[in-house]
């Protein structure tokens, strides 16, 4: 929203601002999860220490964490396309045996294969339409 219009120096004072903000809230709200004790002081340099952090080790921790995030990713893919694949199963069930039939053998691995192919066409089709 602000990206264009602001500077580097604004951008930089208005995310430690709402650190700051954070840190006071999550002390003041959600006391039963967090304790802040020293006031002023101690929310300021807590915000400047997330705003400094976010800065210079989130993009080394977002490097470190890619693996993680890929296979999370694809095994929520996975997921959605077994699901998507189970609906269509259960209507083909309710069809006529003379006009179709699915089955998926294999047990859970032939699921996971057959998910995964079908979501990677999918995707494949999404990117080419």
């Amino acid at each position: 929203m602000l990206g264009s219009m602001t500077s580097s120096p604004v951008k930089l004072i208005l995310k430690a601002a709402l650190n700051i903000f954070i840190v006071y809230f999550l002390d003041t709200k959600l006391s039963q999860y967090i304790s802040v004790f020293g006031g002023l002081r101690a929310y300021v340099i807590i915000g400047a220490l997330l705003t400094l952090l976010n800065i210079f080790a989130r993009p080394f921790l977002n490097v470190i964490s890619l693996p993680f995030k890929i296979i999370s990713m694809l095994v929520t893919d996975i997921a959605v396309n077994a699901l998507f694949l189970w609906l269509v199963y259960e209507v083909t069930l309710r069809m006529d045996p003379n006009v179709v039939i699915l089955a998926v053998t294999g047990g859970v691995t032939g699921w996971i294969v057959v998910s995964s192919v079908v979501g990677f066409f999918n995707w494949l089709v999404k990117i080419i339409l």
